[in-house]
Protein backbone atom coordinates (compact mmCIF):
# COMPACT_ATOMS: atom_id res chain seq x y z
CA UNK A 1 0.00 0.00 0.00
CA UNK A 2 1.55 3.21 -0.42
CA UNK A 3 1.05 6.11 1.89
CA UNK A 4 -2.05 8.74 2.10
CA UNK A 5 -1.68 12.09 1.80
CA UNK A 6 -3.40 15.27 3.25
CA UNK A 7 -4.02 18.62 2.45
CA UNK A 8 -2.51 20.94 5.16
CA UNK A 9 -5.67 22.76 6.23
CA UNK A 10 -6.64 18.55 7.03
CA UNK A 11 -3.40 17.92 8.84
CA UNK A 12 -3.72 20.97 11.28
CA UNK A 13 -7.50 19.71 11.98
CA UNK A 14 -6.09 16.53 12.74
CA UNK A 15 -3.67 17.23 14.96
CA UNK A 16 -5.87 19.27 17.06
CA UNK A 17 -8.40 16.32 17.25
CA UNK A 18 -5.55 14.36 17.99
CA UNK A 19 -3.97 16.73 21.25
CA UNK A 20 -6.91 14.76 23.44
CA UNK A 21 -6.13 11.22 22.30
CA UNK A 22 -4.42 8.78 24.49
CA UNK A 23 -2.02 6.11 22.82
CA UNK A 24 -4.01 3.35 21.80
CA UNK A 25 -0.89 0.82 20.55
CA UNK A 26 2.61 0.67 22.42
CA UNK A 27 5.69 -0.55 20.62
CA UNK A 28 7.86 -2.80 22.95
CA UNK A 29 11.06 -4.25 22.75
CA UNK A 30 9.90 -6.31 19.54
CA UNK A 31 9.33 -3.67 17.79
CA UNK A 32 7.50 -3.53 14.90
CA UNK A 33 6.03 -7.13 14.72
CA UNK A 34 3.18 -8.21 12.50
CA UNK A 35 0.39 -8.20 15.47
CA UNK A 36 1.61 -5.00 16.12
CA UNK A 37 1.17 -4.22 12.50
CA UNK A 38 -2.47 -6.35 12.68
CA UNK A 39 -3.29 -4.17 16.19
CA UNK A 40 -2.66 -0.77 14.79
CA UNK A 41 -4.69 -1.34 11.75
CA UNK A 42 -7.75 -3.02 13.88
CA UNK A 43 -7.26 0.18 15.52
CA UNK A 44 -7.27 2.62 12.28
CA UNK A 45 -10.14 0.61 11.40
CA UNK A 46 -11.87 1.32 14.64
CA UNK A 47 -11.40 4.91 14.89
CA UNK A 48 -9.45 6.34 12.11
CA UNK A 49 -7.07 8.68 14.16
CA UNK A 50 -4.89 6.91 16.36
CA UNK A 51 -1.42 7.60 18.57
CA UNK A 52 1.13 4.87 18.77
CA UNK A 53 3.51 5.78 21.28
CA UNK A 54 6.98 3.86 20.24
CA UNK A 55 9.28 2.88 22.99
CA UNK A 56 13.20 3.30 23.99
CA UNK A 57 14.21 4.40 19.83
CA UNK A 58 16.67 6.54 18.56
CA UNK A 59 15.69 9.46 15.86
CA UNK A 60 16.65 7.46 12.84
CA UNK A 61 14.58 4.53 13.86
CA UNK A 62 11.61 6.32 14.84
CA UNK A 63 11.48 7.88 11.55
CA UNK A 64 11.68 4.61 9.65
CA UNK A 65 9.12 3.14 11.94
CA UNK A 66 6.45 5.69 11.10
CA UNK A 67 7.14 5.83 7.32
CA UNK A 68 6.94 1.87 7.38
CA UNK A 69 3.58 1.88 9.38
CA UNK A 70 2.02 4.35 6.99
CA UNK A 71 3.06 2.74 4.17
CA UNK A 72 2.42 -0.81 4.94
CA UNK A 73 -1.11 0.41 6.74
CA UNK A 74 -1.97 3.21 4.13
CA UNK A 75 -2.38 5.49 6.58
CA UNK A 76 -1.07 9.56 6.58
CA UNK A 77 1.45 10.55 8.86
CA UNK A 78 -0.08 13.33 10.66
CA UNK A 79 2.33 14.24 13.51
CA UNK A 80 5.12 12.84 15.60
CA UNK A 81 6.09 14.45 18.93
CA UNK A 82 8.68 12.99 20.83
CA UNK A 83 8.04 9.31 20.89
CA UNK A 84 3.73 9.48 19.68
CA UNK A 85 3.30 9.34 16.64
CA UNK A 86 0.01 10.25 15.09
CA UNK A 87 -1.73 7.73 11.89
CA UNK A 88 -4.84 8.84 10.46
CA UNK A 89 -6.79 6.47 7.87
CA UNK A 90 -10.64 7.20 6.94
CA UNK A 91 -12.99 4.30 8.28
CA UNK A 92 -14.72 2.68 5.59
CA UNK A 93 -18.33 2.91 6.76
CA UNK A 94 -19.41 -0.02 3.80
CA UNK A 95 -16.81 -2.43 5.90
CA UNK A 96 -18.23 -5.49 6.89
CA UNK A 97 -16.19 -5.26 10.28
CA UNK A 98 -17.79 -2.11 10.84
CA UNK A 99 -20.05 -1.56 13.68
CA UNK A 100 -23.97 -1.32 12.63
CA UNK A 101 -25.93 2.32 13.71
CA UNK A 102 -27.54 2.10 17.02
CA UNK A 103 -31.03 2.65 16.10
CA UNK A 104 -32.83 5.39 16.68
CA UNK A 105 -35.01 5.53 20.08
CA UNK A 106 -38.48 6.47 19.71
CA UNK A 107 -39.26 10.07 21.14
CA UNK A 108 -41.84 9.10 23.57
CA UNK A 109 -39.31 6.63 25.24
CA UNK A 110 -36.65 9.52 25.45
CA UNK A 111 -39.22 12.15 27.15
CA UNK A 112 -39.90 8.86 29.81
CA UNK A 113 -36.42 8.94 30.57
CA UNK A 114 -35.72 12.62 30.73
CA UNK A 115 -38.48 13.05 33.15
CA UNK A 116 -37.50 9.77 35.39
CA UNK A 117 -33.90 11.27 36.26
CA UNK A 118 -35.35 14.93 36.87
CA UNK A 119 -37.54 12.88 39.44
CA UNK A 120 -34.82 11.52 40.67
CA UNK A 121 -32.39 14.07 40.93
CA UNK A 122 -35.37 16.33 42.54
CA UNK A 123 -35.28 13.37 45.08
CA UNK A 124 -31.55 13.25 45.77
CA UNK A 125 -31.34 17.01 46.59
CA UNK A 126 -34.05 16.50 49.07
CA UNK A 127 -32.20 13.74 51.40
CA UNK A 128 -28.81 16.18 51.04
CA UNK A 129 -30.34 18.78 52.76
CA UNK A 130 -28.60 19.23 56.52
CA UNK A 131 -31.01 18.56 59.37
CA UNK A 132 -31.21 20.62 62.69
CA UNK A 133 -28.40 23.99 63.33
CA UNK A 134 -26.52 24.51 59.61
CA UNK A 135 -23.65 25.76 62.23
CA UNK A 136 -23.01 22.15 62.46
CA UNK A 137 -21.44 20.21 59.83
CA UNK A 138 -22.27 16.69 61.81
CA UNK A 139 -23.48 15.47 64.94
CA UNK A 140 -21.73 15.67 67.70
CA UNK A 141 -19.50 18.72 66.41
CA UNK A 142 -19.13 21.79 68.19
CA UNK A 143 -21.00 24.87 66.59
CA UNK A 144 -19.04 26.96 64.90
CA UNK A 145 -18.65 30.66 65.37
CA UNK A 146 -20.56 33.34 63.11
CA UNK A 147 -18.11 34.81 60.26
CA UNK A 148 -17.07 38.40 61.92
CA UNK A 149 -18.43 41.01 59.68
CA UNK A 150 -16.14 43.66 58.58
CA UNK A 151 -15.37 46.94 60.71
CA UNK A 152 -16.05 45.45 63.78
CA UNK A 153 -13.78 43.83 66.83
CA UNK A 154 -13.95 40.85 67.68
CA UNK A 155 -13.65 39.32 71.41
CA UNK A 156 -9.99 37.30 72.07
CA UNK A 157 -10.10 34.47 74.67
Amino acid sequence: MTQLSLPQEQTLALRAQAHALDPVVLLGAAGLSEAVLKEIDRALRAHGLIKVKAGKTGREDLEYLFQTMAERLGAARVQAIGHTLVLFRPIARDAPHSAPAPAPRPAQAAKAVKASKTVKLAKTARSVRPAGNPARAHPGERARPAPARAGTRTRQR
